[in-house]
């Protein structure tokens, strides 16, 4: 009797739960891969510069922003900035699979700051 009351009581948690205990998928690293060349392509074509290389790594945000955020740089294809060369900030929406871009020229590349010595 005692099993029937144990495996009475599991079955109502399961069902209370919404059908169970899902297992966590993690992606593989192949899956990651992909999803860096996708996102790699799709910010160097959004960028809108010419030359558009990713500068550095992927930045994954968690999934309740749902963003990977890129860095691009290229040069600047208007005739008025002379080919200059520029960076761009991109946002991929891994929901909608669409990349933003805001100018990120004013980023600057600095050595992480030092501890101070008290």
């Amino acid at each position: 009797m005692p099993r029937i009351k144990t495996a009475a009581l599991c079955a109502l948690l399961v069902l209370s739960t919404g059908g169970g205990v899902t297992p966590a998928l993690a992606s593989s690293p192949a899956a990651w891969s992909a999803h860096d060349r996708e996102v790699a392509s799709a910010c160097t074509q959004a960028s809108g510069l010419k030359q558009a290389a990713v500068a550095g790594q992927p930045m994954v945000f968690d999934d309740s922003v749902g963003m990977t955020a890129l860095v691009i740089t290229g040069r600047y294809p208007q005739p008025h900035m002379k080919n200059q060369l520029g960076r761009v900030l991109c946002l991929f929406d891994r929901k909608t699979r669409q990349a933003h871009i805001t100018s990120a020229d004013q980023l600057r590349w600095a050595a992480p700051a030092q501890p101070t010595k008290k």
